[in-house]
């Protein structure tokens, strides 16, 4: 467990290496690219716009209601989607700097999250010009939504370092892994409003709604979004992510410490 340990410890000091590699990453895919990163956010606003209007009109919902309510969860699914379709893949991905360069794996872990925080960063620009078209009624509660993205970035730590791990040696994982994550998307409530089915005067659908709680992305994406939208937070999405994160790390810590060597054979 030491050297797992230590793996972690040292990937963090080498901050200016992943760093770097994780902003060139951004560059280097938006090469002569005239607005460069920022197509990432036209094309998730536009995507959260489509989506914001039809579903608005199929649920009846006001826009104003629906169309923020659906950008901020585009907003926290990219970051989770990123960690886990692109974790699935880090190591395999960095096959030769594994091989050539003696650095702790953990640095391509680090160097992925840092590239999805840059994303996310960039998409908040989506966010706040929503604030100035539909304003929301935001309070000093709404300063909770940094300590949740810090907990969905530990989160997403262990996720690509377990599923790295996992796929680097079976290398099936990595195309179902991205199909589950596909299908979770519409099974979470993000293009939909949670708490108009679980209203529901139908007593049915409003017990099938409460399935939704054994979908931990659910209360990923609740911790985040409901002080993004100045909304009221329940304890129970900031329970559950905290009982996810330490068993998720536990577990990536024993799986490290048994398979960590083995990558840079497995790659």
């Amino acid at each position: 467990m030491a050297k797992t340990l230590s793996d972690l410890q040292i990937g963090w000091h080498q901050r200016e290496l992943w760093g770097h590699l994780g902003w060139q990453d951004i560059r280097q895919r938006y090469r002569r690219s005239l607005l460069g990163p920022i197509w990432i956010t036209i094309s998730m606003a536009v995507t959260a716009i489509a989506l914001g209007i039809l579903y608005a009109g199929l649920f009846g919902n006001p826009l104003e209601e629906q169309l923020p309510y659906i950008l901020v969860g585009f907003i926290v699914w990219g970051f989770i989607a990123g960690c886990i379709n692109e974790g699935s893949e880090v190591f395999i991905a960095n096959e030769g700097l594994i091989k050539h360069l003696p650095s702790p794996i953990s640095v391509h872990v680090y160097r992925l999250v840092w590239r999805q925080v840059l994303f996310f960063a960039h998409n908040l620009l989506v966010y706040a010009v929503m604030l100035v078209i539909f304003p929301q009624p935001l309070k000093w509660t709404a300063l909770a939504a940094i300590p949740a993205f810090a907990l969905l970035v530990a989160n997403g730590a262990w996720v690509a370092l377990l599923a790295g791990i996992v796929s680097t040696r079976f290398r099936d994982l990595t195309p179902i892994t991205q199909s589950i994550v596909q299908l979770m998307f519409f099974m979470t409530p993000i293009v939909w409003i949670y708490d108009d089915f679980l209203n529901n005067p139908n007593p049915t659908i409003a017990e099938r709604a409460r399935l939704a709680e054994f979908n931990p992305f659910l209360h990923f994406i609740e911790i985040i979004r409901s002080p993004m939208l100045g909304a009221d937070q329940q304890l129970r999405h900031w329970v559950v992510v905290a009982v996810i994160t330490v068993v998720g790390w536990v577990m990536t810590l024993v799986v490290m410490r048994r398979y960590r060597a083995r990558v840079a054979y497995w790659v």
